[in-house]
């Protein structure tokens, strides 16, 4: 077998929305090229790309999954990217690696959001993109009302460079508009011929010389016409649109056909830009075998018992399956266990990998999503893979005592197979938070938490971190005498408490004068102020952003000690605390939702309904993206009842903002109820 060589790539992520038959069009491609000897099929759980229980359940595919093939002497490798939004950690991930997305869309369903946020995604990293409209046989699929909307949408450069011979069942096979088919007739004669001129115009328009010639009348021959298409492709002066029939395997050669011929190489792809280790100096590197090499990982997968499984892509030069890969973030060479490829779950050893290939490793702990591993006498680091920032939490409990030392562990692993899926614990709630991009998404991650580590878990909401403070001033005095038989204990403090300006924290002042407290005992007044401060007053919540001033006192010659002082200051802050005017502080985000211009009035009035404030509308498209403030605890089933309004259509982000003071009624709702749960808890 010959040596792969980088140009030999044709690199592919098939993207777009749930059910558009992503699985099913990559196990067609697979099973004509013959790189599987039977056709998987989703329904019954034969697909070699949905290989997960959870994706054989479901019926839809979970994680992203890799396979090859070769067509034409050209090695393609396919990555299956999940349709549903709540994974779309994976695709994001799936674009570095690739120079083509193909993105997806159902012709019965017509264009949907998520293929829309693919192909936005596609452009923000730069890559190449291509459209097939899939399901053109099955019932009410209409090609080209969806060809029209995908156009409207997405631009005129979207163009066909196949269409099927008739709407619905009636499709029997697939037209080229490339090479018209001397036998055409009738309006898929005319049409075709259309498409075809639109076609020649989009392609010569990525060749200033081939243009003058075409408008000037020329013949261009197929073979220049040819050496043009990926150049267009790649300059996104064409986006070619296939039709095909994953069921009825309409369209497979044709779509394999262009995509040997005229998809991008890497080397079509040009140069690759990086930068010094620890400097913005960028510098580029041609995609070359002769190159050093380099290459960056984009996805990781953990397994109990493979280990972890990190997942690399090529960018130059060419590497040994035995050398150490150097890993410029830490200025560290890691072995590996050896280089894989993957079919699906199959692993098949390679003994070298060369510019443009995707491979494995199943060992190197050090490895994390979006580092770049390269020679070490020629470093270089690649822009990090930017990902969605996940914004649904629940707060997680082991079920048991026992699993309580792995929990923390076992999250971490996931962690760092999704980069849209968090652990933290909240330092002040005293909770482990784990936060998603959505319900489905959580829910998944916690079924991979009980089947691959056997941890069960108990959820519910996070709790609020809410702030305690004072908006008004107040004296408060506390004698603690305790006599016990022996040495007793005895302290008086005086302490005057006054409102600081926000974020400007906790001041403690001594202003005892003649000895009232001894110096000795300012540090245990000033330790029980901040003691009671971490605990709260009101509502178990940190007290923040407060002056309190020691002013007078009392003690005793032989019963006095530093517990005794920090008890009175203790039982004097709370007393004070409670009389100058306590106020709830509450986190408040900004908030950026996306929804269809028909569901406007429908969503700003559920934010006002949240106690938010709406300061800005943008308009993308048909899109529209509304900003506000909202408080947090407002927002935390905002996920499900988003998508509940919104038809599924709509999203948002959110970071935080500032702290603002709890409205006086809702204060004391929150008050009431932690109350209520200490007194259930005793």
């Amino acid at each position: 077998m010959a040596k792969l060589q980088p140009a030999d790539f044709r690199n592919i992520a098939l993207a777009g929305h749930a059910s558009t038959g992503k699985t099913s069009l990559a196990e067609c491609l697979l099973f004509a090229a013959k790189a599987t000897t039977r056709l998987g099929k989703v329904d019954d759980g034969t697909s070699i790309l949905d290989f997960e229980e959870q994706e054989k359940e479901r019926k839809n595919s979970i994680d992203s999954a890799i396979a090859n093939c070769t067509w034409q002497g050209k090695t393609i490798q396919i990555i299956d990217t999940p349709g549903y939004l709540d994974f779309v950690g994976d695709m994001r991930g799936a674009l570095h690696a690739v120079e083509t997305v193909v993105l997806l869309v159902s012709a019965p369903a017509g264009l949907e959001l998520n293929t829309r946020r693919a192909w936005d995604a596609a452009e923000e990293v730069g890559v190449a993109r291509a459209i097939v409209i899939n399901k053109v046989a099955s019932e009410n699929a209409k090609f080209f009302d969806t060809l029209d909307a995908i156009q409207e949408s997405l631009g005129r450069r979207c163009v066909p460079m196949t269409i099927p011979d008739a709407e619905g069942p009636a499709c029997s096979k697939i037209i080229s508009t490339l090479k018209l088919p001397a036998d055409l007739s009738g309006d898929v004669a005319d049409r075709a011929s259309t498409i075809h001129e639109i076609l020649m115009e989009s392609i010569v328009e990525a060749d200033e010389a081939l243009m003058e010639r075409y408008l000037e009348g020329e013949t261009i021959s197929d073979e220049e016409l040819s050496s043009v298409v990926s150049k267009a492709i790649v300059e996104g002066t064409l986006v070619p649109v296939f039709a095909t029939s994953a069921s009825k395997e309409l369209g497979i050669t044709e779509l394999l056909d262009t995509i040997a011929m005229f998809f991008p190489s890497p080397v079509d792809a040009g140069p690759v830009t990086g930068t010094k280790p620890h400097s913005e100096e960028e510098f580029q590197l041609d995609p070359s075998e002769d190159a050093p090499f380099s290459a960056q990982v984009f996805k990781v997968m953990s397994d109990p018992f493979v280990g972890k499984v990190t997942f690399f892509r090529a960018r130059t030069g060419s590497s040994a399956a035995v050398t150490p890969l150097y890993l410029p973030r830490t200025g560290k060479s890691e072995r590996t266990g050896g280089f894989f490829s993957l079919m699906g779950k199959e692993q098949q050893p390679v003994e070298s990998v060369v510019a443009g290939q995707i491979f494995c490793t199943a060992k190197g702990d050090a490895f994390r999503i979006g580092d770049t591993v390269c020679d070490e006498k020629s470093p270089i680091v690649y822009p990090e893979i930017s990902f969605p920032t996940p914004m649904v939490s629940l707060a997680v409990r082991p079920e048991s005592r026992g699993d309580e030392s792995r929990l923390s562990g076992s999250l971490a692993k996931l962690s760092e197979e999704d980069p849209t899926f968090r652990v933290e614990r909240n330092m002040q709630t005293k909770e482990m938070i784990i936060t998603g991009t959505s319900t489905l998404h959580l829910e998944i991650m916690l079924a991979r938490l009980k089947d691959r580590f056997n941890v069960n878990v108990v959820t519910h909401e996070p709790k609020i971190a809410y702030l305690e403070t004072i908006v008004g001033t107040a004296q408060a005095k506390y004698r603690h005498k305790k006599q016990t038989g022996g040495r007793g204990q005895f302290a008086e403090v005086y302490l005057r408490l006054e409102p600081n300006e926000r974020g400007a924290g906790f001041e403690f002042r001594d202003e005892v004068v003649g000895g009232s407290v001894p110096r000795q005992f300012i540090p245990a007044v000033e330790k029980g102020l901040r003691e009671t401060m971490a605990e709260g007053v009101i509502a178990e919540s940190q007290v923040v952003d407060i002056k309190v001033a020691l002013f007078d006192g009392s003690f005793h010659a032989v019963d006095s000690s530093e517990a005794a002082f920090r008890t009175a200051a203790r039982n004097a802050f709370r007393e004070g605390f409670k009389n100058a005017k306590p106020v709830l502080l509450e986190p408040m985000v900004n908030v950026e939702v996306t929804a269809p211009s028909q569901f406007m009035g429908d969503v700003t009035s559920d934010i006002n309904g949240r106690r938010g404030r709406v300061h800005d509308v943008e308009s993308i498209g048909d899109m529209q993206v509304i900003k506000a403030i909202c408080p947090l605890a407002e927002l935390q089933r905002y996920s499900t009842e988003l998508r509940s309004m919104t038809g599924g259509q709509g999203s948002f982000a959110m970071e935080f903002s500032h702290y603002d003071v709890v409205p006086s009624m809702k204060q004391q709702q929150i008050v009431d109820a932690v109350q209520k749960a200490k007194e259930e808890s005793k």
